[in-house]
């Protein structure tokens, strides 16, 4: 039996490819991943999200990102690295979630500060199974208070 996680968060999916996103989501949601997802199509969306004039009323206290390297306009690593060195969101965990599996991407990730490295998998089950796997991570997980 799975059970959901009572502690409230909430999950920005920060993916361009419509497919994976509805992946994720269905996925996430077999897991037991009941919490609101809102989901940012490319770079400038999610840079507009955390940072853009009308940032300060997104709720970003108890968040956790999901995070595609490869997205139009600005990528992953540029993302990553304004969310880790601001100081309203430095404490928002990270998941990187991406197709690449170079080992210079994976380091660079780390280094800018994410909390976690994922491959996508090629194949739809392979796929699903991470996804459900990386669900039931977040179920259990503790996601601190952006604000220290």
């Amino acid at each position: 039996m799975i059970s959901t996680f009572t502690q409230p968060f909430s999950v920005v999916l920060i993916e361009d490819d419509e497919g994976h996103a509805n992946l994720i989501n269905r996925n996430l949601q077999r897991a037991g991943v009941l919490n609101p997802i809102t989901r940012l199509r490319d770079g400038h969306e999610a840079l507009t999200y955390f940072f853009g004039s009308d940032a300060h009323t997104q709720p970003l206290d108890k968040t956790v990102v999901v995070l595609d390297l490869n997205l139009p306009d600005v990528d992953g690593f540029e993302i990553l690295g304004r969310l880790k060195t601001d100081e309203t969101t430095r404490r928002i965990p990270v998941i990187v979630l991406t197709t690449t599996d170079n080992p210079r991407d994976i380091d660079r990730c780390y280094a800018l500060g994410c909390n976690a490295f994922m491959t996508k998998p090629v194949g739809y089950n392979d796929f699903s199974e991470a996804i459900q796997k990386l669900g039931l991570m977040l179920t259990i997980v503790r996601v601190p208070h952006t604000r220290p």
